[in-house]
């Protein structure tokens, strides 16, 4: 195994980096880093001999956090920023329809259950977003924040069914 990153080398976090339990002082599940932020290297090690574990110093937060090889880039690698995050409340903007028949009002509130392009190349962000009885496709642009996740400060066109 050789690590793709060394000492002081500028990363950035590709998802939302929760506590497992292992950082102290937080509760379990606590948001420690968000997708996005840039730190760096400051210690490479392993985990159960198959897993190369970089502790990496995020200065805005002021937080040294151990996070695997798969959830980092190199900091000045193309980056796609998003708006929402899994499990965030949203609102659609306009109705939906499959087949021809309106499955979900404009208005409607629904929840984001996946990102599917992180690809810079490939254009705009799209999402699996669950509204009451279906998952659909949804280009960021035809979603808001739901008002009433704003409200409480907590996270918040064409669609194809998934």
């Amino acid at each position: 195994m050789k690590p793709q990153f060394d000492y002081g080398d500028g990363v950035r976090v590709m998802r939302t980096v929760r506590n497992d339990g292992t950082f102290p002082g937080e509760k379990t599940g606590a948001r420690l880093v968000s997708r996005g932020s840039v730190g760096f290297v400051q210690n490479v090690g392993t985990f159960l001999q198959d897993q190369i574990i970089y502790a990496v110093h995020f200065l805005d937060e002021d937080k040294l956090v151990g996070c695997r090889e798969e959830e980092l880039q190199r900091a000045d690698a193309p980056w796609v920023p998003r708006r929402f995050e899994f499990r965030d409340k949203v609102t659609a903007k306009v109705a939906f329809s499959v087949g021809g028949t309106i499955v979900v009002e404009a208005g409607r509130e629904g929840e984001i259950v996946k990102t599917l392009n992180d690809d810079p190349s490939r254009g705009a962000v799209v999402y699996h977003v669950r509204f009451p009885g279906r998952t659909l496709v949804v280009a960021e642009e035809q979603l808001s924040p739901c008002p009433a996740a704003q409200a409480t400060g907590a996270r918040s066109g064409g669609a194809r069914e998934q």
